[in-house]
């Protein structure tokens, strides 16, 4: 397999139109409407697979449409996903709001706006269903199944494997667009244009559940995915037999929970459907969660059997180890974490690397909330608790803490106090900024977050920009660091498949001290206590309600920006965390006033003072050493305030709305209730 997926001399033309191929020699153009030619009708799939460096390429294409959660171009064309225009669906759970009033969260979601209507570049929602290449690909994936045994010039394991990644792609295609819209029309082979008509009538939610599982059967049984890249450096991206088990976990795992798998539909006293199969399974059925566990059963069966991936184990056991541990996990190429990775680039720069190149700007304000960062513990696992902390003092080190030594402006000894993958994925108050790609140190100048400070300036008390809720993101930033590394977007993680076998043993088997062992596999690697040691109130190895909701939080933790809090808040049905006012921090500077009392100060520290000459040789003055006393106050987010936080949540927004031009063909589409 000589296709390489991150370096292939290809360029990716992802049009609604067609996709050029450039290989170092030739040229070739594939179109992507469900058709036998594509447009010029010059290529046709006889020119592909009668070729085997055009296969490859057509396959490259295949994975070049994948869901990628980062928005990083600015273009009207498909994916959208890709388009910092639209917006993360992180950005509608509780850990992050988006301050970018441009986007279609902000206008469309936060105001209640959003309908079925799309506008006249066939944009609506943050997945639109016609302008996200999810069609495309399940065509170019079925046209490889069809087609390659024919290719002349490529071995017979090569051709089985290929078939199996495009059923994989399938079926990975088919699950981003099901966790949006539910039921989807079932697509099981390419139009050949002599067809009458291109009926795709809407299947129900149970009929899309099983043809994925179905691909994914097949693809898993067949024996012709490797458990790991066999070359990394050509294969890397690919799918895997790994990733395939892995795939099939969280497709169970979305399938069991309430919000398909329940008593009554989610819309049940508020809409009707003529149909309510397309969005519920009909009734409650408990062995739903019973194949989750045994497709969990299954994966770890042959992790254990197979090895390949691990939880990465921190070099030293200390804060610096423990953040580059949790780092390396997700972003690093090589990480032994991914199961599954997805790119959009070959460069690390230019237009494509705008998520990076515009981590300052507000297109890309996911600013953490206060409710996210209280979710992280203290740096030993016990919970952090706002009531307590401040009755006990503490808040001023409850990001950081140091001494203050004679002779050095900046503290000295800083300690980070909390969870370390709080510091990986939020900028905090006092943390140091500069970090190093090649371990967990940091350096330089302190985060200055108060109100008026050298970093967020006046963003937390005018509630914008990137600080505007008194933290940024730095989740799949980094720092600096992240600059002229390969970009990638890893949608399947080891620690992933740990917190998600850990639900399944609490919802098949109510086996709760299992399920712990494996949250705490996760916790030990960032250096936190066991989650029941670390709880003794909460009766964690009895109460099956309580452990639940300490697995969710640990989630939201471990997997910011890959989807999962809003999506488990969907699955779960958890209208009240929806309906909860968000809110940021505003820290505010204390100063001693001429009669020693402590008061308010939005002035900057760094910039006015550290290592200036009328300060750096004068310990006596009164800014020489780095601020430690703040006074703090959370504040209710009102740029972009959501209206659900004021009307409720109506159960419609579960499901977003198919485009209505698609219901109006008339070819069998059935519309979300409420929409």
């Amino acid at each position: 397999m000589k296709l390489n997926i991150k370096n292939i001399c290809t360029a990716f033309l992802l049009s609604g139109v067609s996709i050029i191929f450039d290989s170092c020699t030739d040229s070739v153009k594939f179109g992507d409407p469900f058709l036998e030619k594509a447009p010029g009708g010059t290529v046709t799939a006889d020119t592909v697979f009668n070729n085997a460096e055009y296969t490859r390429q057509f396959l490259a294409a295949a994975y070049a449409y994948q869901y990628y959660n980062l928005p990083c171009k600015s273009s009207n064309a498909a994916p959208q996903c890709i388009n910092y225009w639209k917006g993360m669906p992180d950005a509608l759970g509780d850990t992050h709001h988006l301050f970018y009033n441009a986007s279609k969260v902000f206008s469309d979601y936060y105001s209640g706006a959003l309908s079925s209507t799309p506008d006249n570049k066939t944009n609506y929602g943050v997945y639109p269903y016609t302008n996200e290449h999810i069609w495309e690909n399940v065509r170019n994936s079925w046209l490889l199944i069809e087609n390659v045994d024919r290719v002349p010039d490529m071995q017979e394991p090569e051709k089985a494997r290929i078939k199996d990644e495009a059923r994989c792609l399938i079926a990975y295609t088919y699950f981003i667009a099901f966790r949006f819209y539910g039921g989807l029309p079932i697509i099981r082979s390419t139009f050949t244009g002599s067809e009458a008509t291109y009926e795709m009538a809407r299947g129900t939610a149970k009929e899309t559940v099983d043809f994925m599982l179905e691909l994914l059967d097949e693809a898993i049984g067949g024996g012709n995915l490797p458990w790991v890249y066999n070359n990394p450096t050509a294969d890397q991206g690919h799918w895997t037999l790994a990733g395939a088990m892995a795939l099939k976990c969280q497709i169970l795992q979305f399938a069991a929970s309430p919000l398909f798998n329940d008593d009554q539909p989610y819309y049940a006293g508020r809409y009707t459907m003529e149909n309510d199969a397309y969005t519920w399974f009909g009734s409650y059925d408990a062995s739903w969660w019973t194949r989750f566990r045994e497709a969990c059963d299954a994966f770890f069966a042959k992790l254990n059997q197979n090895g390949g991936y691990r939880l990465v184990t921190p070099v030293t056991q200390d804060q610096a180890g423990y953040r580059y541990a949790y780092r390396y996990s997700y972003l690093f190429e090589d990480s032994p974490e991914i199961l599954h990775s997805c790119r959009v680039s070959t460069n690390t720069s230019g237009n494509n690397y705008q998520w990076f190149n515009l981590r300052t700007n507000e297109r890309m304000s996911y600013c953490p909330t206060e409710e996210f960062i209280e979710m992280f513990p203290w740096a030993d696992g016990t919970p952090f608790d706002w009531d307590k902390a401040k009755a006990e003092g503490k808040l001023d080190y409850m990001f950081v803490r140091g001494d203050s030594v004679s002779g050095s402006q900046l503290l000295q000894n800083r300690r980070y106090t909390r969870d370390p993958r709080l510091y990986e994925t939020a900028a905090v108050n006092g943390a140091l900024q500069t970090i190093n790609w090649g371990d967990g140190n940091t350096s330089g100048q302190p985060y200055e977050l108060w109100v008026g400070g050298t970093t967020a300036g006046t963003g937390p008390s005018t509630n914008t920009g990137i600080y505007a809720t008194g933290f940024r993101n730095l989740k799949y930033i980094a720092g600096e660091a992240y600059d002229k590394q390969f970009p990638q977007w890893s949608p399947l993680l080891l620690s992933d498949m740990y917190l998600t076998y850990a639900e399944a043993l609490i919802q098949a088997d109510n086996n709760l001290t299992e399920a712990i062992r494996y949250i705490d596999a996760v916790r030990a690697r960032v250096g936190l206590k066991g989650l029941a040691e670390c709880n003794p109130d909460k009766n964690l190895t009895t109460d099956k309600e309580a452990l639940l909701e300490e697995l969710l939080r640990e989630r939201a933790c471990e997997l910011a920006l890959q989807t999962t809090r809003y999506f488990d808040l969907i699955r779960y049905k958890r209208a009240a965390d929806f309906e909860k006012p968000l809110h940021g921090l505003r820290i505010y500077l204390l100063v001693k006033n001429s009669s020693g009392q402590w008061e308010r100060s939005e002035q900057q520290w760094y910039n006015q003072y550290f290592d200036t000459r009328s300060v750096r040789n004068n310990p006596n003055h009164p800014f020489y050493y780095e601020p430690t006393h703040f006074d703090f106050e959370k504040f209710v987010i009102t740029t972009g305030a959501r209206v659900w936080w004021s009307q409720g949540f109506d159960p419609k927004w579960y499901l977003q709305p198919f485009p209505i031009t698609e219901i109006n063909k008339g070819y069998g589409l059935v519309q979300n209730p409420g929409w």
